[in-house]
């Protein structure tokens, strides 16, 4: 273990490493429950996809904790899950088997870009106030999901959305768990997802709304209803070209991860002057993971802020990591009650409504004085759950942050890199259908 992972050195012991993989593993693995649920709105089949989600998070996570050595959770990440199922596949018409096709194309790309230096001009080129408006837009995304699930908001003949019925038992049951959790929250419980599901599991099982499986443990289930679509689909993904949204989802998929792995390692202590030690590994762990899930059938892995709680705990190395893969391994068995969690809106939601509050801190960091930096920020944030298309409010932010820069006389600072999205985005939105 010494020579693996280096605990000496960075200050840690085995005890506090399976803690701390123990306490990450309880934050994140609403995942497990949320993922398929998302993902079964787009037509996949439930239980192929929690097969798919939980390997895929295993894979990647191991990549991460046994090569680079970081205290990192990985898992298919939530908002470009949701603009899979809602906006890609359920807006555009886009064939589910079509979709995974494109984010199997989008993950051999960031593959390939993760054993080159494009990635670095690539995450330079991005302004961090598209990167934090981006996001934010995210958030409110899968928070709107959240409110639309739980019945808390319903489609209205003149306001486009109205509030719901609060004398809606689902409704109502949705708000309990939004309270009980954010309370868990605000305490700081460890696991604080995790605990309001099972607690607002518990109260619906009482009450009647939610009944248990018969069977409990189980095999897992078959991952063949969507394992390899990514691949026999691949000729359609060009013949439609989707080439807007593999770049929205390597795009997202990239920044999204290298923010979260800096903030994880500068909290951990494990930056050294500024730079990230082998990133390129912790690059490679996110691309394999999100490469073999495609062809499994699950959306893009994504680096879990969640890891953060780990390393509060005190976990320092990869052998939290590798904690966290091998509990991960044991919800394989559980398919019958995860369904049975997941058929209940009330349970999932207010998870959806809160980590979309947890995506909105970048903002405060957003140049808000600056027009010319804060109008792409807002138009990126506010287009995203009002078009219901991430890759629409990433255009606009793309387009408006280097127009305006031109505009103030600093179209100089424009990397030249987003001059070529700027154009791209543009031909797509002119004449290409979205």
């Amino acid at each position: 273990m010494e020579r693996l992972f280096g605990l000496v050195d960075r200050g840690t012991n085995i005890p506090r490493e399976i803690l701390a993989g123990l306490t990450t593993f309880l934050t994140m693995v609403y995942i497990v429950v949320v993922n398929p649920t998302i993902l079964g709105k787009a037509g996949m089949d439930f239980g192929a996809v929690f097969v798919a989600t939980i390997l895929a998070s295993v894979i990647s996570t191991l990549i991460m904790g046994l090569f680079a050595n970081y205290p990192i959770a990985i898992a298919p990440g939530m908002g470009l899950n949701a603009y899979f199922a809602f906006s890609v596949v359920g807006q555009s018409k886009i064939g589910w088997e079509t979709a995974m096709g494109a984010v199997f194309v989008a993950g051999v790309i960031f593959l390939l870009l993760s054993f080159t230096k494009f990635r670095e001009a690539l995450i330079h080129a991005i302004p961090s106030s598209l990167k934090y408006g981006i996001t934010a837009g995210i958030g409110l995304f899968i928070a709107f999901i959240g409110l639309k699930s739980s019945g808390i908001i319903v489609n209205d003949e003149v306001n486009l959305v109205g509030l719901g019925d609060f004398h809606h038992p689902m409704t109502l049951l949705s708000l309990g768990g939004l309270v009980i959790t954010l309370i868990l929250m605000t305490l700081r419980v460890p696991g604080a997802f995790f605990v309001g599901m099972v607690l607002i599991g518990l109260y619906a099982w009482i009450a009647g709304f939610f009944h248990m499986p018969s069977t409990v443990l189980t095999l897992p289930p078959s991952m063949s209803p969507t394992f390899g679509a990514a691949i026999s689909s691949l000729p359609a993904v060009f013949d439609q070209g989707l080439y807007a949204i593999i770049f929205a989802f390597l795009l997202v998929t990239l920044f999204d991860t290298t923010g979260t792995m800096i903030g994880v390692a500068e909290q951990a202590g494990l930056m050294k002057d500024g730079t990230f030690p082998r990133m390129r590994s912790a690059l490679v762990a996110d691309a394999a993971g999100m490469t073999a899930g495609a062809v499994m059938g699950t959306t893009p892995t994504s680096a879990y802020i969640e890891s953060s709680t780990g390393v509060a705990t005190g976990g320092r190395t990869g052998l939290t990591a590798v904690v966290v893969s091998l509990l991960f391994m044991g919800t394989l068995f559980f398919e019958p009650l995860v369904a049975a969690v997941a058929a209940l809106p009330a349970i999932t939601a207010p998870t959806l409504i809160i980590v979309g509050c947890l995506m909105m801190g970048g903002l405060s960091k957003v140049q808000w004085n600056d027009f010319d930096e804060a109008f792409p920020a807002f138009i990126t944030m506010l287009s995203m759950p009002l078009t219901f298309s991430i890759a629409t409010g990433i255009a606009f932010g793309f387009i408006s942050y280097p127009l305006l820069k031109i505009v103030r006389g600093q179209g100089r600072e424009v990397h030249p890199l987003l001059y070529l999205f700027m154009i791209l985005f543009i031909l797509q939105m002119a004449f290409l259908p979205h």
